[in-house]
């Protein structure tokens, strides 16, 4: 069967739409695996997060070369997710050695290398916290 007209191709806005709701559906997504994989609770100071309550942080920021990516995404609540702001995880474990405690305890999925330097830099934190007379533990 011949058409004796010629199909144009589809406009631009469906395929934004399209492309918008794709995006949600990856954020929605990003977040039950993060809700999942950090217990429902916040990392940094294990208060219980409902799915309404709670932000997704980027561990290692966009802003300072951060992946958009599973292993750099963990839930937050608002108000740790807005004192961590854009800082790099070490410096935010060092000025608040127990969220980077409750880090390492409830992000269970981040990546190994963010693990790594947040147990460093809550050693670092507590061994600066020392008194001048006292000694290390050893590890």
């Amino acid at each position: 069967m011949m058409r004796d007209h010629a199909t144009l191709p589809r406009s631009g806005s469906f395929a934004r739409r399209r492309r918008e709701a794709s995006a949600a559906a990856t954020k929605r997504a990003y977040k039950h695996a993060a809700m999942r994989d950090c217990g429902h609770r916040c990392v940094y100071c294990a208060s219980y997060l409902g799915y309404d309550n709670a932000t997704l942080d980027h561990v290692q920021p966009l802003s300072q070369g951060g992946a958009h990516a599973p292993g750099n995404v963990v839930a937050a609540c608002a108000r740790c997710n807005l004192m961590k702001g854009d800082m790099l995880p070490h410096e935010f474990f060092i000025r608040n050695p127990s969220a980077g405690a409750n880090f390492i305890r409830y992000a269970r999925a981040v990546h190994r290398a963010l693990k790594r330097a947040a147990r460093r830099a809550v050693s670092l934190a507590l061994a600066g916290n020392l008194s001048p007379g006292a000694q290390p533990l050893a590890a």
